[in-house]
């Protein structure tokens, strides 16, 4: 049974475990059995320049346990206690549905999954800082 599948472009990296791996000319398919492996596709990394807002500093957190630069326990208390914060603002049911899947995979100690469904707020939160902007800039 597989388990996750990457498929890489030509010249894509990607971090397994901490270790960054470039794929070679051609496009390629790895299977990752392990479970518990920690993935990271470099083109999704946020960077820490990038880390600007109240959502990107939650995945920042989640990434830096894939990258092996956190320590899981301490980056879980850090994750839940930003979507703590995160549900206070994100309060339409499907916010809410991925802040407790996220939330879910934070506490089981599954990083990456928590990373992906937390990403999928980025847009939301810029619609909201576009919003928040306009606002200010109108008074």
């Amino acid at each position: 049974m597989p388990g996750l599948i990457l498929k890489l472009g030509p010249g894509e990296r990607v971090m397994v475990n901490g270790v960054v791996m470039e794929n070679g000319p051609r496009r390629t398919r790895i299977n990752i059995l392990t479970p518990e492996a920690n993935v990271l596709r470099l083109r999704d990394a946020i960077h820490p320049h990038e880390v600007t807002t109240p959502v990107r500093r939650v995945c920042y957190v989640a990434q830096l346990v894939l990258a092996g630069e956190a320590e899981p326990f301490e980056a879980r208390r850090q994750i839940l206690a930003g979507i703590e914060q995160l549900s206070q603002v994100f309060d339409d049911p499907d916010s809410r549905a991925r802040l407790t899947e996220a939330t879910e995979h934070a506490i089981a100690e599954r990083f990456y999954q928590s990373l992906k469904t937390l990403r999928t707020l980025l847009p939301r939160e810029e619609r909201l800082l576009a919003v928040s902007s306009a606002a200010t800039a109108a008074q």
